[in-house]
């Protein structure tokens, strides 16, 4: 019963509903490689990387990682300068999830003795781990998780059963269809569900839906959804631009506000819209995130890449 007083029920014979996407998972679906492990360092790896990423890009980007840093000792010896850097030139999103990548896997060394917590409360306590984060962690690695309630499990149970559109729905909902100790297969399977058969514009025939009998838009045809935020578009974002200040900063070490100005976009001018004032702003709030230092010298404001 949500706080609207909207009652929702899952079908009865929900052994059945639960076997059957086990089943349409393991058949077949789509290749990742940290769907090949269970280390938890490299699926924090993946899950961190994959939070504004194309899946696709990922897959490249978490290889060369891996490679360069194997283990959460390896990333967490490594200078946070290159940890960022590798994230700026694999166009990852934010640089501050690099910044907090690093710094758990310091944690994990100096608080855990290199040994990962095995549980979502547990693993909210490294730096950047939020509660969707964890919770993926302890399922895929562990097999000790909750439900993994992302837009596309939403986006499932909000057509297949009719579940309102309200955030405790969803995750009570979620947690009534996975079967108890199966974390790991389970939210991949159900992700994969969304993801393949149950997108925005559905393929419930072409992708062999396992849930048509029991789902409410099959039968009635009508296949809307809760309204999902869209990422952004990175060209000219705010993103791409804070990452063309680490990698140029990368590249010149040091530079004074309006050469730094002048080298990341093409329209900078001093007193324009993209000028001083938003420079700062975005110097500040890396600042803010540990990633550079801002310092006024000889009238000048000069920025460097923080070591």
């Amino acid at each position: 019963m949500t706080d609207d007083g909207d009652a929702w029920a899952l079908p009865d014979d929900l052994e059945a509903v639960r076997e059957r996407l086990i089943e349409w998972y393991e058949d077949d679906h789509r290749e990742f490689p940290w769907r090949r492990t269970d280390d938890p360092y490299a699926i924090l790896v993946s899950e961190v990387m994959s939070q504004q990423t194309q899946l696709g890009r990922v897959v490249e980007a978490w290889s060369s990682f891996l490679e360069r840093w194997p283990t959460a000792a390896a990333l967490a010896a490594a200078d946070r300068a290159d940890v960022v850097g590798f994230w700026t030139d694999h166009s990852l999103g934010y640089n501050n999830r690099a910044k907090y990548l690093h710094e758990a896997a310091a944690q994990v060394e100096s608080e855990y003795d290199g040994t990962f917590p095995e549980t979502p409360a547990e693993l909210q306590e490294l730096m950047g781990v939020g509660p969707y984060t964890a919770n993926a962690v302890a399922s895929f690695a562990f097999d000790a998780g909750d439900a993994v309630v992302d837009t596309n499990v939403k986006r499932v149970c909000y057509r297949a059963f009719s579940i309102p559109d309200d955030d405790a729905a969803f995750e009570t909902a979620a947690n009534e269809l996975m079967p108890e100790g199966r974390s790991r297969v389970w939210n991949n399977a159900i992700m994969e569900l969304g993801g393949v058969a149950c997108g925005q514009t559905p393929r419930c025939d072409e992708a062999g839906c396992p849930w048509r009998e029991w789902c409410d838009a099959y039968a009635s045809g009508d296949f809307t959804a809760p309204d999902v935020p869209t990422q952004p578009s990175f060209q000219g974002s705010r993103r791409q631009f804070r990452g063309r200040v680490i990698g140029t900063l990368r590249e010149y070490d040091e530079l004074e506000i309006d050469t730094l100005g002048h080298r990341i976009r093409v329209d900078y001018a001093p007193d324009g819209e993209y000028g001083r004032e938003w420079l700062e702003g975005m110097l500040a709030d890396l600042a803010d995130d540990g990633l550079v230092d801002v310092e006024t010298r000889d009238g000048e404001t000069v920025a460097r890449l923080r070591r």
